[in-house]
């Protein structure tokens, strides 16, 4: 964890911020006040447990697990965390962290059997997740899309553009080729794109 703390501490230098009350609860948590720990939970249980289902459904029988992973990880890297960014951020980019782990392992076996289809080639259609329509509509039926499209698809798609990483990025997470990544990739958006048609 110690790795996602100076990201955030940069960024809050940058604002000039300090979090001195995030400080204090982290200070009483690891002096093993109780209800400091129960206060973490109540404060930024439901931040976090948002931001994991948005990005694990329609599967989320998983949320509740990667939710206490997250926790449990924040309580272990607590002495790391600074003051210098808020609880919510640093506690929700552990949750970044677990979410992409999780697309990691759940997409491993799926590039796996795409490294070795060496002959598929397929194009890539542009897929738009964020523009067009207005903003609420549009967000609604891409929320209605990706949790009908196959899991690794839906999870593929999430990691690209909502996470924002590059093919190359994912396939050194997963350790599968970047091809492998790009294939899987091409599937998913020609799927969403065939999905977003039938509706417009």
């Amino acid at each position: 964890m110690t790795a996602l703390n100076p990201q955030h501490s940069a960024q809050a230098s940058i604002l000039g911020k300090s979090f001195p009350e995030d400080l204090a609860l982290a200070a009483a948590i690891l002096a093993r006040d109780r209800k400091a720990t129960a206060q973490l939970v109540e404060l930024h249980s439901d931040a976090v447990h948002r931001y994991v289902w948005k990005r694990l459904a329609p599967k989320t029988e998983m949320v509740d697990d990667i939710v206490q992973e997250i926790f449990l990880a924040a309580w272990r890297g607590l002495a790391n965390y600074s003051g210098a960014a808020p609880l919510r951020g640093w506690l929700l980019s552990i949750a970044r962290f677990k979410v992409e782990d999780h697309y990691r392992r759940t997409l491993g076996r799926h590039l796996q059997a795409l490294e070795a289809d060496q002959d598929a080639v397929i194009p890539a259609p542009a897929v738009d997740l964020v523009g067009g329509l207005d903003a609420a509509r549009h967000a609604k039926r891409a929320a209605e899309i990706l949790n009908a499209l196959p899991y690794e698809y839906a999870i593929v798609l999430r990691w690209r553009y909502w996470e924002d990483r590059s093919a190359k990025e994912m396939a050194e997470a997963s350790g599968r080729t970047e091809k492998a990544v790009e294939r899987l990739l091409a599937r998913a958006r020609i799927r969403y794109k065939a999905l977003w048609e039938e509706t417009v």
